[in-house]
């Protein structure tokens, strides 16, 4: 094996990543056929679309070995997948991984950060612990069957698809981060909304008041070749403001995305939350969803940071 390098990723990268990081999932979690893991879902392009800057390859030879990245949502870092071709399974390449993305928090001046990983794996907690980061919360992904026909109940609610707003998207992308600094300090979203329309990955739901205010929003993939897979819409964010409506309208937000699925004939929800955010969970569940599988969260500096009680949030750091 020669010389590992670490260089940004560019276009050409794209397909020769995303092959790993099914390649790397398949075999970790013992798939009959690894290559064919999650063969409708990808992870490179949308990750990359979002932010090239942050996006990273491991190269042995010549030849792509590994891919890490790195996602700005403001004051908050997250990272991964970090993935590594298992032929190069402990020689080194995750670590070389880790350190570029590292350095993107340092310069973007993070106050968090954080990813999810195997909740059954020492080896993976280990390789994170070298780079300051500590397990705290388990994370359930569960997800829904959608009925056709879902629409938002009746309520003080409505809500909009915010590609269809051209005239308003900069008055709803500051109150996206409105709502999000509610959560956390500078906690901010605007990449992620943006990256999800120029990609058309899907679609970000616009909660609104009676008074026409944004009073939250889900960022969703959508179908094959997205974060999501086929016939599945994914909340890869979803959040509403912190007051003391927030219960309520977490279920409103949730019937919206049941309804923006309905509409796209999507016939499965599905995303995360930190067990930390133990209302979110609660109200997931009283919404029929189940856990499809755990992971656990990984924080720097090892506090709880927006995974608490009264924060209504759904996003699993994957």
């Amino acid at each position: 094996m020669g010389d590992i390098v670490i260089r940004h990723m560019n276009e050409e990268d794209l397909q020769e990543a995303d092959r790993i990081v099914r390649l790397a999932f398949g075999t970790f979690m013992g798939h009959q056929n690894p290559q064919d893991y999650r063969s409708d879902s990808r992870y490179a392009r949308p990750r990359y679309g979002a932010d090239p800057s942050a996006s990273f390859v491991a190269e042995s030879d010549g030849k792509i070995i590994g891919s890490n990245f790195g996602l700005h949502w403001g004051s908050v870092g997250i990272f991964g997948p970090l993935t590594v071709h298992p032929e190069y399974w402990n020689k080194g390449a995750g670590s070389k991984l880790m350190k570029p993305v590292m350095k993107c928090f340092e310069e973007w001046k993070v106050t968090h950060s954080g990813a999810m990983t195997f909740a059954n794996s020492p080896k993976h907690i280990n390789l994170y612990r070298k780079f300051g980061y500590h397990p705290r919360f388990l994370i359930p992904v569960m997800s829904k069957k959608i009925e056709s026909g879902t629409a938002l109940s009746d309520s003080r609610f409505a809500w909009a698809a915010y590609s269809e707003c051209r005239e308003s998207q900069d008055k709803y992308l500051d109150g996206c981060s409105q709502v999000a600094n509610t959560i956390y300090p500078g906690l901010d979203l605007e990449l992620e909304i943006k990256a999800v329309e120029k990609m058309n990955l899907g679609e970000t739901v616009i909660l609104f008041d009676e008074n026409k205010e944004v009073s939250g929003f889900a960022i969703c993939h959508c179908g094959i070749n997205t974060e999501a897979g086929i016939d599945r819409c994914y909340v890869k964010f979803g959040a509403v403001k912190t007051n003391s409506y927030s219960q309520s309208n977490f279920m409103s937000l949730l019937e919206a995305c049941e309804g923006l699925a309905a509409e796209k004939g999507l016939s499965v929800l599905t995303g995360g939350t930190s067990a930390g955010r133990y209302n979110t969970y609660m109200s997931m569940l009283k919404q029929n969803f189940s856990i499809d599988f755990l992971g656990v969260s990984l924080h720097q500096p090892n506090n709880d940071a927006y995974n608490v009680a009264d924060r209504y949030v759904m996003d699993d750091w994957r």
